[in-house]
C-alpha cells in the first residue's frame, strides 16, 4: 500500500453486520485515518428485518420504527454509504468490487485495502411454476416487506397461503391473521417449526389453529396457480388445491454468496462464507464476512452451521469492525439460541434437537416436564412444557425447548448460559435463580427439568 493515500476500507451490505462493523471501525480510526465505502442494493440501512411480520401484522405502526440508523446519519459519521448501488463482481487478486448504481445504471470499479462481505442471505423460492407471479412474497427485507404490504392494500380477496412453518412463516401466519385474512399454512414437516422437536411442535400446531390458521403438514407444493393477469390465485401440492390472493415463502433462507463463489473465496457445506475466529474469510488476509452470509461454529456438535439472526449479524459487525480498526476480536461461536411467538404462545430452543444430538452420535436422555411460570396459586400463572436433552454418561446439558406462556421464552436464557459454560444437568439444579412467587414457582421450571434429567441420567448410568 502507498503511503501517499489513505487506507480504504469497502463494505458490501448496508444492514446489521456491514454497518455495525463500518460504525465499530469508525468509532476506533478517525475520517482522516481510514476512509469507509459501504454499498447498499436496497433502499434501506440498518433495519430490523425481525421486526418486518409484527410491523405487516399491525403491531409495529410504522416502517421507519424498524430503522435503526438512517443512511444520512451514517453519512453524518463519515462513512460513503451509497444505496440503491449493487456490487457485481469483487476482483481479489486486484483489490477491487464493481459496482452498480440501479437508478442510473452506471458502473464503476472501487479500490479496497480491507473488504468486508455482509451480503446477508435470501429466501428460499422454490423452482416451480408460478413462483415468480404477482402475488407471492418473500419476507427478507423492508422492500419485501414494503411490497407485501402494497399487495395487502390492493388485493380485494382475503385468502393467504404460507408456505413453510418456520420462524417466518408461523410470525407471517399471525400478521395475516391480524389483517383479517383467512391464513392457510402448507408445510412440509410432520409439524410447525422444525427447529423444535416434533412433539414441542405440535404444541405449536395446536395454539396456530387455535389462532384461525388452517395447517397442513407433511404437504409440499407443487406448483402456483395463475388466473387473471397472471396474478396468482392458487398453491397445489400433489392431492390439493388453496386458493389464494396472496402467497408468502417462509420456507427459509440460504446465504447470499453469489459474489462470494464467483470471487473463489471458500463456503462450506450450507453455501455460507467460512471465516476464522476474528471473522476473516480463511485464506485471505485482508478479507472479512459477517452476518446471514457466513457459516458459524455450533459449540455443542463442534459443526459449522448457517443461523441466519440479528444478534449474530451485529456480534459479527462488532468483531470486524474492532479487527479491521486495529484491536481484536473474536466471535467463538454459537449454541442455537431462538425464541419466537404465536399470539400468546411463546416458543423457544436452545442447543441441540433430538435428530442434531444424533446425527453427532452423540448418546442422550430427553425428558420433559409441565410447570407453570409463576407460583401455581399466584394470579395468571401460566402453563410451559420444557424439554431437556442430556449427554447419558456425563450428564452434560445438550439442549433446551420451552413451549408455554407468557415467560416461557425467555427462561431459555438459562440454558443458554448453562450451555455455553458446558454445565451439567446436577450443576444447573443449583443454581441460585430468582424467585418470588409472580416471577416463579420455588423451583423453577428449568431446574424441574434440569432435576428430571439428573434422575434419567442416573438410572441410565447405573
Amino acid at each position: 500500500m502507498s503511503m501517499s493515500r489513505m487506507e480504504r476500507l469497502v463494505v458490501i451490505g448496508g444492514d446489521a453486520a456491514g454497518m455495525s462493523a463500518a460504525s465499530q471501525a469508525r468509532r476506533m480510526r478517525g475520517p482522516d485515518e481510514l476512509e469507509i465505502v459501504a454499498f447498499e442494493r436496497g433502499h434501506f440501512s440498518s433495519y430490523s428485518a425481525c421486526g418486518i411480520p409484527y410491523w405487516v401484522g399491525g403491531d409495529v405502526p410504522e416502517r421507519d420504527r424498524l430503522i435503526a440508523r438512517s443512511p444520512a446519519e451514517h453519512r453524518e459519521r463519515a462513512i460513503d454509504l451509497r444505496m440503491r448501488t449493487e456490487v457485481t463482481e469483487i476482483d481479489v487478486a486486484g483489490g477491487r468490487v464493481r459496482s452498480l448504481d440501479l437508478e442510473s445504471g452506471a458502473e464503476e470499479w472501487t479500490s479496497y485495502d480491507k473488504l468486508v462481505i455482509a451480503t446477508g442471505a435470501r429466501p428460499i423460492r422454490p423452482d416451480l411454476p408460478g413462483v415468480d407471479a404477482p402475488g407471492v412474497h418473500g419476507v427478507q427485507t423492508l422492500d419485501d416487506g414494503q411490497a407485501l404490504l402494497d399487495t395487502l392494500a390492493t388485493t380485494e380477496g382475503r385468502r393467504a397461503v404460507v408456505v413453510g412453518a418456520g420462524y417466518i412463516g408461523v410470525e407471517m401466519a399471525e400478521a395475516l391473521i391480524n389483517r383479517g385474512y383467512e391464513v392457510t399454512v402448507v408445510n412440509r414437516g410432520k409439524e410447525p417449526m422444525s427447529t423444535l422437536d416434533p412433539d414441542m411442535g405440535r404444541l405449536v400446531h395446536t395454539a396456530m389453529e387455535n389462532l384461525g390458521v388452517t395447517m397442513v403438514n407433511d404437504a409440499e407444493i407443487t406448483k402456483l396457480l395463475t388466473g387473471d393477469a397472471g396474478r396468482v390465485r392458487a398453491v397445489a401440492t400433489e392431492d390439493a388445491e388453496y386458493p389464494a390472493d396472496v402467497v408468502v415463502l417462509g420456507i427459509g433462507v440460504r446465504p447470499e454468496t453469489t459474489l462470494a463463489r464467483a470471487a473463489g473465496l471458500p463456503l462450506g457445506d450450507h453455501g455460507g462464507l467460512l471465516t476464522d475466529l476474528a471473522m476473516r474469510v480463511r485464506g485471505h488476509e485482508n478479507i472479512w464476512a459477517g452476518g446471514d452470509c457466513v457459516e458459524v461454529l455450533d459449540l455443542i456438535s463442534g459443526r459449522e452451521r448457517h443461523i441466519a439472526l440479528g444478534t449474530h449479524a451485529n456480534k459479527h459487525g462488532q468483531v470486524i469492525g474492532s479487527n479491521v480498526g486495529g484491536g481484536y476480536a473474536t466471535f467463538p461461536g454459537v449454541v442455537g439460541t431462538a425464541v419466537s411467538k404465536v399470539c400468546d404462545l411463546e416458543i423457544a430452543r436452545t442447543g441441540l434437537r433430538e435428530k442434531d444430538a444424533h446425527r453427532a452420535g452423540l448418546r442422550f436422555e430427553a425428558v420433559t416436564i409441565e410447570s407453570t411460570s409463576r407460583a401455581g396459586y399466584y394470579p395468571d400463572a401460566d402453563l410451559m412444557t420444557v424439554k431437556m436433552l442430556a449427554e447419558r454418561r456425563t450428564g452434560r446439558l445438550l439442549g433446551v425447548q420451552i413451549v408455554g406462556g407468557e415467560g416461557a421464552a425467555k427462561r431459555v436464557d438459562i440454558a443458554a448460559v448453562a450451555l455455553t459454560a458446558g454445565m451439567t444437568v446436577e450443576q444447573m439444579t443449583s443454581l441460585d435463580l430468582g424467585y418470588a412467587p409472580p416471577f416463579s414457582p420455588v423451583w423453577d421450571p428449568i431446574l424441574v427439568a434440569a432435576r428430571k434429567a439428573v434422575t434419567a441420567v442416573r438410572k441410565n448410568a447405573a
